[in-house]
């Protein structure tokens, strides 16, 4: 467990303090970048603006892998009904093409119930980068 967390953390260290320069290919670490995404997960919506990322970037298409400051919309069938809008915070991937259009794969975690198990659960979207 150890050895995982020190390679993680020289993994972070490297990724932020260093910059590859190839032929207009480039790794950078991105605050926000301008995107905003809706999309569906866990029998839901949710729309979100991408974070904290790592970005590598080419002319025709940028991939940012990162985490997901998200709101998910979904209507709560039990007896005792939760809100229908909930903020979390996801995971995941966008593509963005063509400069403006997204395309976003963010994994969200769904936690423990009396009833269910805490899982992960995968989610697709479409969005616009400003």
């Amino acid at each position: 467990m150890k050895t995982n967390r020190t390679f993680c953390t020289i993994a972070c260290i490297v990724l932020t303090a260093t910059a590859v320069h190839a032929q207009h290919k480039k790794i950078s670490v991105q605050a926000f970048d301008g995107i905003i995404v809706g999309g569906y997960a866990d029998n839901g919506a949710y729309i979100n603006c991408t974070g904290p990322a790592v970005k590598y970037t080419t002319q025709k298409w940028n991939l940012m892998l990162g985490f997901l400051p998200s709101v998910k919309i979904k209507e709560d069938t039990s007896v005792v009904k939760n809100a229908a809008f909930t903020p979390t915070l996801g995971l995941g991937a966008t593509l963005t093409i063509f400069r403006h259009l997204a395309l976003q794969v963010p994994t969200f975690y769904i936690p423990k119930t009396n009833v269910d198990n805490g899982r992960w659960t995968l989610g697709i979207g479409l969005g616009y980068k400003i």
